[in-house]
């Protein structure tokens, strides 16, 4: 094995592993704007490393590689976030809003973070 092959093996594992984290994460957000922000961003960076991963491997026997996955991980850089606004503008137009908690909820939460540092500080 080459070097420029076990680089392009660390860039596809990389980008495996942050496409199996998309994709828990699209099953374990609330909704569908943090569905799409964790899947996004996952498919981007993922298929990214996977594609140069592939090219920087391919690229000791035949150096067109490097050109053909650098045109197609720049695609993926413009069209990922571009159709995920799309989508997310369209949830937005269709009166899906995001879950927000409310203000009362927020204090809550609030309230037992300053009584747990109270309690640090007092022992």
């Amino acid at each position: 094995m080459s070097l420029l092959e076990i680089i392009g093996g660390i860039f596809i594992l990389v980008g495996s592993v942050f496409l199996f984290l998309g994709g828990l994460g699209i099953f374990r957000m609330p909704d569908v704007y943090n569905r799409l922000q964790a899947g996004t961003k996952a498919t981007t960076l993922g298929a990214m490393s996977v594609i140069l991963g592939v090219g920087i491997s391919q690229a000791a026997t035949d150096w067109t590689w490097i050109l053909k996955t650098l045109v197609i991980v720049i695609f993926i850089a413009y069209s990922n976030p571009i159709s995920s606004h799309a989508l997310a503008r369209a949830m937005y137009k269709r009166k899906k809003f995001p879950l927000v908690k409310s203000k009362a909820e927020n204090m809550d939460a609030y309230r037992e973070i300053i009584e747990t540092e109270k309690e640090e500080v007092k022992s």
